[in-house]
């Protein structure tokens, strides 16, 4: 049984000028996604800011998310670290804490062999019995997990169920659809590629557009699950303009501001993030303008 299908949003963590989480905004967010369709909340991941975040905000900010969400839809909470044991230690806070699913991003810096790879997923999973996505992005963590060590953790190891692929690698990303025999539920990690890898039996999407636009992005799985390709590749490319402007600085740089454009969050950012570059917040407000968001 997959965690979700569908749309699930990345969604930011709003902070106050000062830096501190600004709940009330989170609220607020929650509250627009859950109302405009999308299917999970994942919480606390790269959109979240999970890096600049301490233990005890980031189980705050998972907790928050989980009691005002009410099981309305699937809380899947990031917990992935690059030190095993505090990846350990945030997954069974993460479990106690109610969430209905786990995000493990694969070890960063220090990185790791496919061996050790599997033995760090591995530990977490078995500390815990929350079902378990891995998560992978070498752009941001400099370390790929491959295809086979994907299938061989979601045979192994029950409750790990499937994948977060972000590699933009599609031909990585079709290798292991074909040798998963259905086994590894596969999430698009990246919005300028929904359709292709829901073609290829993905289970949707794990978004940073649907921060700003829920029900679109919901709309491209629904209407490719519901037989209608054709609607979804054309809501796909529809969004295209807009998914380049939201990653034309780092992520969640544009995003924070589209958010902020849009009345839902006041855009601030923990360093080393910074403010978004007025040119190409000229070129996020276009986009939006165009995609009707503005």
């Amino acid at each position: 049984m997959s965690i979700f299908k569908g749309s699930g949003v990345a969604v930011v963590t709003p902070m106050c000028d000062n830096g501190e989480v600004n709940y009330e905004q989170f609220a607020k967010l929650l509250e627009f996604q859950i109302t405009n369709g999308t299917d999970a909340i994942i919480v606390c991941g790269t959109t979240g800011e999970s890096s600049t975040l301490t233990h005890e905000e980031h189980l705050e900010v998972i907790r928050y998310c989980v009691e005002t969400v009410a099981g309305r839809i699937p809380v899947v909470a990031g917990t992935g670290s690059n030190c095993t044991e505090t990846a350990v230690y945030l997954s069974q806070e993460a479990e106690k804490a109610g969430a209905d699913g786990l995000l493990l991003v694969s070890p960063y810096y220090n990185k790791a062999t496919q061996n050790g790879l599997y033995a760090h997923f591995r530990m977490v999973a078995d500390s815990v019995k929350l079902p378990i996505l891995l998560y992978n992005v070498p752009g941001r963590t400099g370390c790929n997990i491959a295809p086979e060590t994907v299938v061989r953790l979601c045979r192994d190891v029950e409750n790990i169920v499937g994948v977060k692929e972000a590699s933009n690698n599609i031909s990585q990303i079709a290798h292991l659809a074909a040798i998963s025999d259905g086994k590894v539920d596969i999430y698009s990690g990246n919005d300028d590629q929904i359709v292709p890898i829901l073609s290829l039996g993905g289970k949707g999407v794990i978004s940073v557009l649907a921060n700003v636009a829920p029900r679109q992005t919901h709309e491209i799985c629904q209407k490719f699950f519901d037989g209608d390709a054709e609607g979804s590749c054309k809501c796909q490319l529809d969004a295209m303009e807009l998914c380049n402007a939201l990653f034309c600085e780092v992520n969640p740089i544009p995003v924070k501001k589209a958010l902020e454009m849009m009345g839902l969050c006041n855009g601030a950012l923990r360093m080393p993030l910074t403010r978004m570059e007025p040119a190409n917040a000229a070129r996020l407000e276009k986009a939006m303008k165009t995609y009707g968001l503005l």
